[in-house]
Order: structure tokens, then C-alpha cells, then sequence
């Protein structure tokens, strides 16, 4: 996907580590959002008076008539004001206003981003390849706090030209003291600059920053100038564009000159005709004390380090690691985006699913010091949004359990060691760090249903089976707690009130929650069964039931409904609060009641999500007595009802910002039938990505090819660079996980499912057919052609026991008893 004009305007993609922060490559070449000292830190933030974190390169070309370029593109018109510089004129970085190249465009080749910048009056085309190292399964490379910039210049003249290429970074790591207690020296490499400062250990701004070049040819300048107001930036331009740039080794940091401080690095670069030359400026950071919590019981108060502070011991230490790595880190990153985009499923998916995978590298993910993954449900400005890796967000978000499945299976832990208490109630906010949690609010049921599912598939995934034991007297004691909670008479639905990812509770039996617990019924008796747990068959009789009561009474012929009750139920709250609401009541809220019950309910809406737990089942590979039928049905009335090409007449009067006016989208609830409340649940009239994902992946899985395709390519529609960033698909705040249910796309267009447990590949072979996957002891390229299947690996291997493949008219299961490696692929016969 490239991007020209006016669409370069809002693109911001992470560079970073998981759980390490970020900061983000925009759409003309430079960088914004350092979210690097451990939580989020956008460009909309208020104005302010002063400089912002700024990092940039210049390109100085030498000779009779030289020339000196900020690298970077145009400027949008709309950064000056509402974005950027705003009303100060100058709450940049400083260098802003440096002469641009003319043109630019961004190509999305995530984890690359690919700038390419051209210039009449500049004899060179420059490339910058933005990036940070993402290999599936190596949690420690793909975690490290670095960005990596690498630049190729090409000369398009026919003459030699001389260049000087030179990168600058303002001191990224003041600490309490400000610009008094910087302190800068050159690594011991002599490839870059460190900048550190002279707070304790211990203290929250403790901390250092690098960067570094890999070319040897460098000259360092280990401090800027230091004077007050625009000194510093402007001694540094004059120095570069007047090819007079000096050196020095950052020694007279310490003597409190006062002024702006930072450090750049020059490398000098002669190109003969038709001659390219490449070289990566690498960014690092480190930040290892974390001064909040949250979520704890009797909410104590406690400092935790991120995991990446117990792998390196300062940013010097990363840039030396990365810098001596580089070659590996890039090749292996490269093979991984290679197979992603050189699949051949539609474009639009392969753009849905690799874009979002920018949430993985986002500050909404968290690791700490154990090496447990935590989250965020997304990003505010300069905070996280809704903490504690919210089990029922959580549910849709399919990237991490294939591609870094260990740190999938921490949250698994998280739930049932941390966030349960001794009756099976799961806290589906867990602490920061890892603490027990209180247990003073509903559960969620849709989240620890759901869990039960995500611990069947996380068994799946790895082959742990002793993992899956050790947790599942922990899950059987929350599901009993779901069954006498929600379910007491064992109907195999959700009667009572059952808390939701709509904030809300709903009353009385619906498809949504309900179709999740017969898939964790089923899950929990297959693990039981596993486990050697005799009593766990009785599971399978409650989901029979619940499929049955379902179709007999949610399903109207078109989709499944919410059956609303209030009456005859164990929990008496709202028939006792009924009661105490005088007949002739004059209050607006207490007729409202009487009249129509619980607010913030759906009734006989067609809910978007209303046959989650099918989706889920079907991904997991949990064969549930859902009908099939039925489910698709409701599929087809979620396309045929809640689908909307244009936007301009739909009323929301909740958070419209998501799809709006001549947008297209799907939205979460409609009322076909009628019978809209007055009140319905408070975010039913909102189109949310993560809801589209799965809706779309559950279509392409059950044959709605058309209606799957329009809805993912009504969500990439939106996020199109001018209106929405690419790879910031938002909810409640920026990289909301739930948008990582893309990932399901590439299951539900190829068929892929893998079980490490049984050795069990499924694939579909109709057609012909190149796929990336990933599973617990690998990844690489799945391809179908002339009547094979072949199994390449790029990484580790995959042991094939059986496979089943799917034909146009058939469906077969072969045995297979091989291993796919490295060099060494295998192939099965269609």
C-alpha cells in the first residue's frame, strides 16, 4: 500500500519493542510520538511553550552550488496548527522549518515503513526504511527499545557527487533536572552519542538514550552548542549547511552551560553515477523504573522494571547489541514481512492484518521484569486507557497467540493464578505488576467465558499439555463459577445479569454471551478429558441444551436475539427496585423502567457480535452444537442489516468519530424488527474495527466471501493516511487491541489451523494459493499449487502428523508423519 499527498498526513507507525515503547515514523520521513519512558505520548497534546523530543537527519550536498535538505517531506499544512507547531508557531522539535525534499510518498510494508523522497534541485534519491526487529516467536529481539532508520542514497546525475549525511538527536533523557543535568559522552564504539542523566538508580527519570550509525566513517559531536533560545539549532544548521560540522566528545556536558543539549553524528558519502549507498541510523533508549500500579488489592502502591531492563544494562549497551546484530535483525525481519505481503490473499487483507500488527509494537503493551505481558485496552494522549489486558477486549485480539505465543499464555496465567479468588471470580482487570487483585466488581462473563476458549486454544497452539493441566483445575473452578453465577439451572445459556465488553449488563438470555459459553463448555470438556477429569463429559450435556434453547428461542428466522428478563431470576435487585417506584411516578428515569425494564439492553436487536462464540470456536477448532445454519444465517443478517455504504443519514450520539458522514462501516446493533429501546446499550450505535474484524473473518469462514471483503475494505477505507493513521485503529483510546482480530483474516481466508497437540494441519487447497503462518515452533510459507500442499519453513520446524484438506468438492484427511525445516519443506498431495 503506498501513500502520496494529502494521504501522508496522519500515518504514524510504532518502531519500538514489545512492551519496550515507541516512537513513530510519520508519513513525510520523520519521527514524532516518543513513547519511550514507559506510557503513551502522542502528537495531540495540548500547546504548549517550547521544544518537543526532536530527531532528524539533513543532507548537505557539497560543491560550487551546494545544497542542504532536511530529509524529510513536505510538511502537511494541517501540522502547523491543529497537530503541530500550533499556536506558538514552534512546538516542534526546532527543526521544522528546514528546507524539505519536494516529493514523497510512504509505502506500507509493515514492519517497514518506506519513505522515499526526491528533490529537483538534489542530485540523489533518498530511501528510509523505518523499522524495528519483529521475528514471530523471539520475544527478545522483537522487544528490544530500539528504532532503526536505514537510508540508501542513489545518485541520479551523471556526475560524481560528494554528500554529507548527518543525524541529530536532542537529549532524549533530561530527568527531573531538565537541561541542567544532561550529560552526553560517545559510545565506546565510536559510532554515536549516549545521553544519560545524574539522577539516582532508583529514581522514575533515571535513564539514557542513544544514537548511532552503522557506517565507521563518522564524525561525532557529543554536544550541541549551548545558549538560550534558538542557539543550539541554529548553530548546528549553520555548521551542516555550510559543511564546517565539529566535533567533540560531549566532555563539557557536566559544566551546566544551561541551553538545549543533544548530539549528532556526520557521515560523509561519495557516490559515483548510478551509485547507492546504504547505512541505519539506530535509536535507543532505556527507562527501567515505572513508578505506577494499579489494580492491586487494597490498592498498594509499587515501582516495577520493564522486561527489556533486565536483558541490557544502559542504551549503550542496545546500541551496541543492535549495531552488532543489525545484519541478522534485518534479514530475519525482512523474511518475516516478505512472506506477510507476499502472500497472495487480497490486498486488503493482507493491509488489515499487517497494519494492526503495529499495536503489538504500541506503548498499549506492556512486559514486565518476569517477562509477563500486560495491557492496555489502548492509548490516551500521555496515559494508557483501561487497564489490566481486559479479558473480554482481549478475546478478539488474535495476533498475539500466533505469533508470540509464550507471552499469550502469561495472560492465561495472569487470569487464573492472579485475577481468581478462591470461588472461581475472575477480576477481568488484572494488576500492575503482578499482584492479586480485589474482587469488588461483576465479572465479565463474555471475558472469562471467553478465557476457557483462549486457554483450549493456547493449548493448541504450544503442545504444552503439562502447561494446560496445571491451569485447568484453575479454569474448571471459573467456569462452575460462570454455570452458578449466570446459568444456575443449567439451561446452557446466560440467564442472570452477566457484565459485557459493552460495559453494561445484560438481562436475561442472548446470543453473544451465550454462544461464548457453549463454546467454553465444550472446550473445558475436551481439556478435561485431556486431564484425565472423568466429571467434565457433563459440560458437553449443558452446551447440548444451551444450542438447543438458542435455535428454539433467540433464533427469529434471521438472527439470534436477546430474550430480556428481569422476573423469576436469582437476582432480585431490579424486580425489588421495580417495586419501590410509585405507579404514578412524575420521574422520567422510573417510568422508563416500569415500562421497559434494565436499561442499556438490545432485545430484538441484530447485534454485530451476536455469534462471538461460534467465530471463536470455529478459529480454536472447538467443535460446539451450535447450528451451523443458524449462525451463518445471522452472519448474513449482520451484512444485510447492520452493513451501512454511506453513513450520512445514520444518527450516533455516542463517540461518531470512528465511521462518520459518508463513511462506510458496520454497525454494532441494528433493529430491523423494531422494538429499538429507548435506551439501548451505550455504544450500540458505534462502528468499531475490532467488531468488523471478526464479523469479517466469521463471514470468509462460512462462505460470505462478498460480505466479508466489503467489510474489511469499508474499515482500511477509513484509516486511509488523510482522515486516519494507518496503523492506529482507535476504540476507547489509539492501538485499541481489540483491532488485532484482523489476524483472523488470514485463518479465515486460507483455512490454517495448526494443533501442536495432535499434529493436525488444516488447510484449504481450492484454489491455488501462497500464505504466511505461524505457529509455536516456527513460521514460513504455506503454498498450494499444481495439486500440492507444500510446508516451507523460514524459522524452526513444523511437525505434520495428519493433514485435512479442503478441495473445492471434498474434504479428506491425509496422514502426513513429517517435519518441515529449514531448507527442507514438505508436500502433500491434494
Amino acid at each position: 500500500m503506498v501513500y502520496k499527498g494529502a494521504k501522508l498526513l496522519q500515518i504514524s507507525m510504532p518502531m519500538g519493542g514489545i512492551g519496550a515503547g515507541c516512537v513513530c515514523l510519520n508519513g513525510y520521513g520523520g519521527l514524532q510520538d516518543f513513547s519511550i519512558y514507559n506510557k503513551p505520548a502522542t502528537s495531540a497534546q495540548a500547546d504548549g511553550h517550547g521544544f518537543r523530543d526532536a530527531a532528524f537527519a539533513m543532507l548537505h550536498v557539497k560543491g560550487s552550488e551546494s545544497v542542504t535538505r532536511l530529509i524529510e517531506g513536505p510538511i502537511p499544512p494541517e501540522k502547523l496548527y491543529n497537530q503541530g507547531l500550533q499556536g506558538q508557531g514552534y512546538r516542534g522539535g526546532g527543526h521544522e522549518g528546514i528546507p524539505r525534499f519536494e516529493s514523497c510518498e510512504f509505502e506500507n510494508h509493515y514492519p517497514f515503513g518506506i519513505v522515499r523522497l526526491a528533490d529537483p534541485k538534489i542530485p540523489v534519491k533518498v530511501e528510509i526504511r523505518g523499522w524495528s526487529p519483529f521475528v514471530p516467536n523471539d520475544e527478545k529481539v522483537s522487544g528490544i527499545p530500539a528504532a532503526i532508520l536505514t537510508y540508501t542514497f542513489e545518485n541520479t546525475s551523471k556526475s560524481a557527487v560528494e554528500l554529507e549525511f548527518s543525524y541529530h538527536l536532542a537529549h532524549p533523557a533530561q530527568g527531573s533536572k531538565g537541561e541542567e543535568g544532561t550529560r552526553n559522552r560517545l559510545l565506546s564504539n565510536h559510532q554515536g552519542v549516549e545521553f544519560f542523566n545524574t539522577e539516582e538508580p532508583n529514581n522514575e527519570t533515571f535513564g539514557s538514550a542513544a544514537v548511532a550509525v552503522s557506517a565507521h566513517d563518522v564524525r561525532l559531536k557529543g554536544m550541541w552548542f549551548r545558549g538560550g533560545w534558538f542557539d543550539s539549532i541554529s548553530a548546528l544548521h549553520r555548521e551542516v549547511s555550510s559543511g564546517d560540522f565539529r566535533e567533540n566528545n560531549g566532555s563539557a556536558s557536566d559544566k551546566g552551560q544551561g541551553g538545549r543539549n543533544g548530539g549528532s553524528l556526520l557521515v560523509p558519502v561519495s557516490l559515483k553515477p548510478g551509485e547507492k549507498q546504504t547505512f541505519s541510523v539506530v535509536l535507543t533508549w532505556y527507562f527501567p523504573n515505572v513508578p505506577y500500579s494499579v489494580g492491586i488489592a487494597n490498592n498498594v502502591k509499587m515501582t516495577w522494571h520493564p522486561w527489556y531492563a533486565t536483558q541490557w544494562k544502559d542504551a549503550a549497551d542496545v546500541s551496541i547489541y543492535v549495531l552488532d546484530h543489525l545484519e541478522s535483525l534485518r534479514i530475519r525481519t525482512e523474511a518475516f514481512a516478505d512472506a506477510i505481503h507476499g502472500s497472495t490473499l487480497p490486498k486488503i487483507v493482507t493491509d488489515a492484518i499487517a497494519s494492526n500488527l503495529a499495536i503489538v509494537k504500541s506503548p498499549t503493551v506492556l512486559r514486565q521484569s518476569s517477562g509477563n505481558m500486560w495491557a492496555w485496552e489502548g492509548c490516551f494522549v500521555n496515559s494508557g486507557c483501561c487497564h489490566g489486558s481486559c479479558t473480554h477486549v482481549w478475546n478478539y485480539a488474535q495476533a498475539f497467540p500466533h505469533l508470540f505465543p509464550a507471552l499469550e499464555r502469561t495472560l492465561r496465567e495472569q487470569e487464573y493464578i492472579r485475577s481468581m479468588d478462591p470461588k472461581g471470580h475472575i477480576n477481568f482487570r488484572s494488576a500492575l505488576p503482578d499482584n492479586p487483585t480485589s474482587h469488588d466488581f461483576h465479572a465479565a462473563s463474555d471475558g472469562q467465558l471467553g478465557g476457557i476458549l483462549k486457554l483450549y486454544r493456547d493449548w493448541h497452539i504450544s503442545g504444552d499439555t503439562e502447561w494446560m493441566k496445571k491451569l485447568y483445575p484453575l479454569a474448571k473452578r471459573s467456569l462452575d463459577y460462570c454455570i452458578e453465577t449466570w446459568d444456575p439451572d443449567h439451561q446452557g445459556a446466560l440467564f442472570e445479569p452477566h457484565h459485557n465488553t459493552y460495559d453494561i449488563e445484560f438481562w436475561g438470555p442472548d446470543g453473544m454471551c451465550s454462544s461464548i459459553y457453549i463454546g467454553a463448555l465444550c472446550a473445558m470438556a475436551e481439556m478435561g478429558e485431556a486431564a484425565g477429569d472423568g466429571s467434565s463429559s457433563e459440560y458437553h450435556a449443558i452446551a447440548e441444551k444451551g444450542a438447543k434453547y438458542l435455535d428454539s428461542n433467540l433464533f427469529n428466522g434471521d438472527y439470534y436475539e436477546h430474550h430480556v428478563q428481569w422476573e423469576n431470576l436469582r437476582d432480585s435487585s431490579f424486580s425489588e427496585l421495580l417495586a419501590k417506584i410509585p405507579n404514578d411516578t412524575d420521574d422520567d428515569v422510573d417510568r422508563l423502567l416500569k415500562k421497559e425494564g434494565p436499561k442499556y439492553q438490545y432485545g430484538t436487536g441484530c447485534l454485530s457480535d451476536g455469534v462471538i462464540g461460534a467465530w471463536m470456536a470455529r478459529l480454536y477448532g472447538v467443535e460446539t452444537p451450535l447450528s451451523q445454519k443458524n449462525v451463518r444465517h445471522h452472519l448474513s443478517s449482520i451484512f444485510r442489516f447492520n452493513f451501512k455504504k454511506d453513513l450520512f443519514e445514520h444518527a450516533c450520539l455516542q463517540r461518531p468519530g470512528y465511521a462518520l458522514g459518508h463513511e462506510s462501516g458496520l454497525l454494532l446493533c441494528t433493529w430491523p424488527r423494531g422494538g429499538k429501546p429507548t435506551l439501548p446499550f451505550v455504544y450500540s450505535d458505534e462502528v468499531w474495527t475490532g467488531i468488523e474484524y471478526q464479523v469479517a473473518s466469521h463471514c470468509l469462514c462460512e462462505g460470505l466471501i462478498d460480505e466479508g471483503m466489503h467489510i474489511v475494505e469499508a474499515a482500511r477505507g477509513r484509516y486511509d493516511g488523510h482522515v486516519r493513521n494507518p496503523f492506529n485503529e482507535y476504540e476507547c483510546g489509539s492501538y485499541y487491541a481489540r483491532a488485532m482480530a484482523s489476524y483472523a483474516l488470514l485463518q479465515a481466508v486460507t483455512g490454517f489451523w495448526y494443533s501442536a497437540v495432535t499434529g493436525e494441519l488444516r488447510i484449504d487447497a481450492s484454489k491455488p494459493m501462497r500464505t504466511f503462518f505461524s505457529a509455536a515452533s516456527g513460521f514460513g510459507t504455506i503454498s498450494v499449487k499444481g495439486g500440492k500442499v507444500t510446508v516451507s519453513m523460514i524459522e524452526g520446524s513444523l511437525d505434520v502428523k495428519s493433514a485435512v484438506v479442503t478441495a473445492k468438492d471434498s474434504r479428506s484427511k491425509k496422514s502426513v508423519n513429517a517435519v518441515a525445516s529449514v531448507g527442507s519443506p514438505i508436500s502433500i498431495s491434494v
